[in-house]
């Protein structure tokens, strides 16, 4: 009696397997269910998402109990924060689930396209956060003088309603009739496919920002370029002249002779103000760097799938999507790497709770 029972399961296992292959489970992917390497991966993932939820909140509750980073440019750094836990607490943890089903969605429409706007709100939030801190970092190096505490105030509280405005116009468009997230039918929920979506999200999302944090940094590199030029040994060199001074006739002529004067100045080391400049730009230098590597190959394929109308195998799918979101991971991590101040508030935010 048993036999016909086990025949009967492998029958429908290995149907299962047959179909479960044309929607994702396929030899490409490597999600197979109860295999150690999608146990493993998936492990990674889950804690990728609480470290980083967590990583990102201490960064929020450093700002707020600490009152000398209640200004800018935390402000901008307390933005990017949120939008980052943001991404940790309400789009990967969904992601996840979708993963675990093999990238079938089975929580409905509504649930989707609230993940969908999360997703591409918190996501094209972080993104414009890190282009809003290049430009103050920019502002900052070159124009000291001119960019004082009360306008840098209002320049990056503009900038963080102008990344949240139009964060929501991106993610919120599909809502209104432009393109469709869910398909029913196939259990799919991803982005909108609409090409003329595609190229205003995309643009708007990552490829702008891009071109902005690719040229604020160049002109950074000339500008520490120029002043490491400048800080050179300044030497000032007269000719050599005679100055004959001739008095009245009745008295011996006097001459006095000027040689060669040379007045040399020399700094030795940096000032306060170029160390500061120069951690400044290498922050911003890494930020960018990484910023660019976790997100280039997501948003390539974004553009060009819907456009050639091709697609790729579900594997580079979701690493193109998780290498993405391992920027809001990374984002705090290089901010407080280079900022003392918060590694001390992290200190003793710590020994206080002990």
């Amino acid at each position: 009696m048993t036999q016909p029972n086990v025949s009967l399961v492998t029958s429908n296992l290995s149907g299962a397997r047959a179909g479960s292959s044309d929607l994702g489970y396929g030899a490409g992917n490597f999600y197979r269910p109860f295999s150690v390497f999608s146990v493993l991966t998936l492990t990674l993932l889950a804690m990728l998402v609480v470290a980083t939820f967590v990583w990102n909140l201490l960064v929020l509750l450093t700002i707020l109990r600490v009152r000398t980073f209640h200004r800018v440019p935390h402000n901008l750094v307390a933005s990017m924060a949120i939008s980052d836990v943001m991404v940790a607490a309400l789009v990967m943890p969904l992601s996840l689930v979708h993963e675990l089903n093999g990238r079938l969605w089975k929580l409905g429409r509504v649930l989707c396209q609230v993940w969908i706007s999360f997703d591409v709100l918190c996501c094209t939030a972080s993104i414009w956060n890190v282009t809003a801190i290049a430009l103050d970092r920019y502002w900052s190096i070159t124009r000291h003088l001119e960019y004082t505490l009360k306008t840098r105030k209002r320049i990056s509280n503009v900038m963080i309603a102008l990344t949240w405005l139009l964060s929501s116009v991106i993610s919120l468009s599909p809502l209104f009739g432009w393109g469709e997230t869910y398909s029913e039918e196939a259990l799919e929920c991803q982005v909108s496919q609409e090409p003329s979506y595609t190229v205003f999200s995309t643009f708007g999302a990552f490829y702008l920002p891009l071109c902005v944090v690719l040229f604020v940094y160049w002109k950074i590199y000339k500008a520490a370029k120029f002043r490491i030029g400048s800080r050179k040994t300044n030497t000032i060199t007269p000719e050599a002249e005679v100055i004959e001074v001739k008095e009245a006739s009745r008295q011996p002529q006097m001459v006095f002779t000027v040689r060669h004067a040379t007045v040399t100045f020399q700094t030795d080391g940096d000032t306060w103000r170029e160390q500061k400049e120069k951690k400044a730009a290498l922050m911003v230098g890494i930020l960018i760097g990484v910023f660019v590597l976790c997100w280039i190959p997501f948003f390539l394929a974004e553009l060009i799938m819907p456009l050639c109308h091709c697609d790729i195998p579900p594997i580079w799918k979701s690493i193109f999507l998780w290498l993405g979101y391992s920027n809001s991971f990374f984002n705090p991590l290089i901010y407080t790497a280079f900022n003392k101040n918060y590694n001390n508030a992290l200190r003793n935010l710590f020994s206080r709770q002990r």
